[in-house]
């Protein structure tokens, strides 16, 4: 299947070429670039080398549809509302990995991101996703918002249990998300330069993240009512990962043994792994891999769940190209399949 890529110099895009580089059923045919436009694409992004000879292009929908089936758009959150609607109209597949196709409502996209949506009729069309969850309407969607990356380490532990109907709703979920700094994108800025983030960390956009309604979204639908959360992310001083810790509050006491055995809701999943004790990092950096722990507090009524992501595989890249593969009834696993790097 021939594939192209709009934004492909951003870390988002660089990992996708990263990814499909060995993906045995993708020819990867464009790839975009407004500032690069002309260039050859390993200028961009030399690690590359050897394994694409494409040149950048400026992103037109229409051509960019007449050469690809399928288009990932890793554009700017707001950039992408358009090119959307124009590629999905000449009867392509649409992977939006900005925010743009995320929140179900106009007025909740406008309040979070400062503009009216300019497609508020694709909202409902799009489907959201986060793979395990939403796979049987993935396989039948022609526009996937691909979830953010917070999310995606928030959500994926969550939802066994708001399924299970064991959480206290009438209190608020607590979740502290620490992310690597390329989250922030790849342009630098005063607060992403290096010296900027080595040997610190710091909380940013404390209750006002642009992914919590997101959050709350999906977790309400999960939950089938109204979910509140508390949401604190932070910037660590590493290149990628997630790191996810949510104080989950009970309606009962459980004990850990019933904690564990919720979590293997995912039995069977293919990049979700539970493990014992706590997760880290390192051992899922430039992987698929979504690794969950579960701990019960002393008392029984709260829930300590922790996740760690790659924040541009499993958190972007890769779980685009795992949904890509859904959509395609191919194997999910397909350019996926490689472990974490280590060390």
């Amino acid at each position: 299947m021939k594939v192209a890529i709009a934004g492909a110099t951003g870390y988002t895009g660089g990992e996708l070429l990263r990814l499909l580089a060995r993906h045995p059923n993708v020819k990867v045919v464009g790839v975009t670039s407004e500032q690069s436009a002309g260039e050859p694409l390993t200028h961009r992004l030399p690690f590359l080398r050897g394994c694409y000879d494409l040149t950048l292009e400026a992103f037109d929908p229409e051509k960019m549809a007449e050469k690809a089936d399928l288009i990932f758009v890793a554009l700017s959150h707001t950039q992408a509302m358009t090119p959307a609607r124009r590629l999905i109209e000449g009867g392509k597949k649409v992977i939006d990995l900005s925010a743009d196709y995320r929140l179900r409502t106009p007025a909740l996209y406008e309040k979070w991101y400062g503009t009216p949506h300019q497609q508020p009729e694709l909202l409902k069309r799009a489907v959201y996703g986060l793979t395990e969850i939403n796979r049987s309407r993935i396989v039948q969607g022609s526009l996937i918002a691909n979830p953010g990356c917070y999310p995606t380490g928030a959500l994926l532990p969550l939802y066994p249990f708001l399924q299970e109907g064991v959480v206290d709703l009438a209190r608020e979920i607590i979740i502290d998300s620490k992310s690597g700094v390329s989250g922030a994108g790849r342009t630098p800025t005063a607060k992403t330069h290096f010296t900027e983030v080595n040997e610190g960390m710091t909380a940013y956009n404390v209750g006002v993240h642009r992914h919590l309604p997101e959050i709350e979204q999906e977790a309400s639908r999960a939950a089938g009512k109204k979910v509140k959360a508390l949401f604190t992310p932070y910037l660590l001083p590493v290149s990628r990962g997630i790191l996810t810790t949510i104080y989950l509050p009970l309606n009962r006491p459980l004990s850990q043994k019933k904690l564990e055995l919720i979590l293997d809701f995912y039995k069977g999943e293919p990049f979700i792994r539970k493990v014992d004790g706590s997760p880290n990092l390192a051992h899922v950096r430039g992987s698929n891999f979504c690794d969950i722990g579960v701990f019960s507090a002393a008392s029984g009524r709260t829930a300590i769940l922790i996740s760690a992501i790659d924040n541009l595989v499993k958190g972007a890249s890769g779980q685009a190209i795992q949904n890509m593969n859904v959509m395609m009834g191919w194997d999910e696993r397909l350019g996926l399949s490689a472990p974490g790097l280590f060390p």
